[in-house]
This record gives structure tokens, C-alpha cells and sequence, in this order.
């Protein structure tokens, strides 16, 4: 297990990254008049991020060996660009379009604003760091903004008489994916000074939750996205 972790972990989570937006292209006619659409990029996004993120084998196998005696030479400044960064903006953006409460949606741009100075606060005063790990403060930050923002849906939800059709929303099935998924894996991240070599059978546990994690969200996504009606939001 240990070695087919090792060897096909990457490849195997952005397989089921792969199936999500090639279902949401499919699924993107249906949408392309509602706020869903926005969540279509989204996957799309991730999906060529993801892709763009493997660049590190290039390095080892020489198509980009230039790389090799560079701060480059690491995926952790991309990844916590595009992900640790990105995902909570986006986020915030995609709940904008969805939250009706006027003070929370003031609340979540101040939220955007003071996230965006923290991260580019956090990579500045730990430049060094920035190459060679994923940015802790600034995934935890944006994780729980993220967890705030699907809990105001939530809320808003059992407010309104949309609670009614909930099982047929787009919306509903994005917001409960993606808490779950935060509720196991958010308390990984804790854990993560223990990410090293020295200890192969926490890499391997962890592998083995986020690829789960991943393949249960990038699979329910797809189905939602098939399954569900379009919304006028």
C-alpha cells in the first residue's frame, strides 16, 4: 500500500478531478444561466491547477531540470497560490451571489480583504518558507472562512421555504460537500510538522484520508451536477 501510494496518489486524485469537470462541462448548458456556472470554472480551475502542480516530475525527469537549482524546483509556492489562496476568494465570491443577508454579505468583504492582506502579510515575512512548505496560517484561515460561509448558507436555508427543495439544490449538495470535507481534513492540518519522511506511516494515513476525502467529493459533485435542477440565483 506504502508504495502504490507513493507511485500513484497524485494520479489517482486528479482522476476523480477529472471526472468532476468533464462533468461539468457536460453538465455547463444546464447552468450557464445560474450562479452554478461560476462553480463549473471552479472545478475547471482546480482541475488545470492540479495538473500544472505535477510540474515537479518534469524536474526530476529533466524536461525541466533548469529548475533544478531553484526555488522553483518545489510545487508549495503553486499550490499555496492557487489553492490555499484561491479556494477561500473563490469561495467568498461564489457565497456573495448566494447569501441574502446584506450585513453578512458587508461581514464577507471585509473577510476578503483582510484575507488577502494575511496571506500576502503571512508569504512576505515567511518568504523562505513559501518554497519550501504549504502556508499553515494562511490554509487554516481560509478553511474557516469557508466553514462560515457554508454555515450562513445552512442557516439561511432553514430560514427560507428554499429548505422545501433542498434535496434538488445544486447549492445544498456544494455547501454540505464541501463542509464535510473541511470537518476531515481541516484537523490534518495540525498534524502536518509530522509530514516528513522520519515518519512514513503518517504520510501514508494522511494519503489515504485525503484520497478518500477527494474522491468522495469530486464524485459527489459530479452526481449533484447531473442530479440536480438549475436555480435562478
Amino acid at each position: 500500500m506504502q508504495e502504490f501510494l507513493r507511485n500513484y496518489y497524485w494520479i489517482l486524485s486528479l482522476m476523480v478531478e477529472a471526472i468532476a469537470a468533464i462533468t461539468a462541462l457536460i453538465c455547463y448548458k444546464k447552468y450557464k444561466h445560474t450562479t452554478a456556472k461560476y462553480f463549473i470554472y471552479f472545478l475547471l480551475y482546480v482541475f488545470i491547477c492540479e495538473t500544472i502542480a505535477l510540474y515537479p516530475n518534469l524536474v526530476k525527469n529533466g524536461i525541466l531540470s533548469f529548475l533544478e537549482d531553484t526555488v522553483f524546483r518545489r510545487n508549495f509556492w503553486w499550490s499555496t497560490l492557487f489553492w490555499c489562496v484561491g479556494s477561500p476568494l473563490f469561495y467568498m465570491f461564489f457565497y456573495l451571489k448566494l447569501i441574502k443577508s446584506t450585513k453578512i454579505k458587508k461581514v464577507v468583504k471585509i473577510l476578503a480583504v483582510v484575507f488577502i492582506l494575511f496571506s500576502i502579510g503571512t508569504i512576505v515575512l515567511n518568504l523562505d518558507d513559501f518554497f519550501i512548505s504549504f502556508s499553515i496560517p494562511i490554509l487554516i484561515f481560509g478553511e474557516f472562512i469557508i466553514l462560515f460561509l457554508a454555515s450562513v448558507y445552512f442557516y439561511e436555508m432553514l430560514q427560507s421555504d428554499d429548505i422545501i427543495n433542498f434535496y434538488k439544490s445544486i447549492y445544498f449538495y456544494i455547501s454540505s460537500i464541501v463542509f464535510v470535507w473541511l470537518l476531515i481534513t481541516t484537523p490534518l492540518v495540525f498534524y502536518d510538522i509530522y509530514f516528513t519522511t522520519a515518519d512514513w506511516n503518517f504520510i501514508i494515513l494522511k494519503w489515504q484520508i485525503f484520497l478518500l476525502a477527494n474522491i468522495f467529493m469530486y464524485l459527489t459533485f459530479s452526481f449533484s451536477l447531473l442530479w440536480c435542477n438549475p436555480e435562478n440565483r
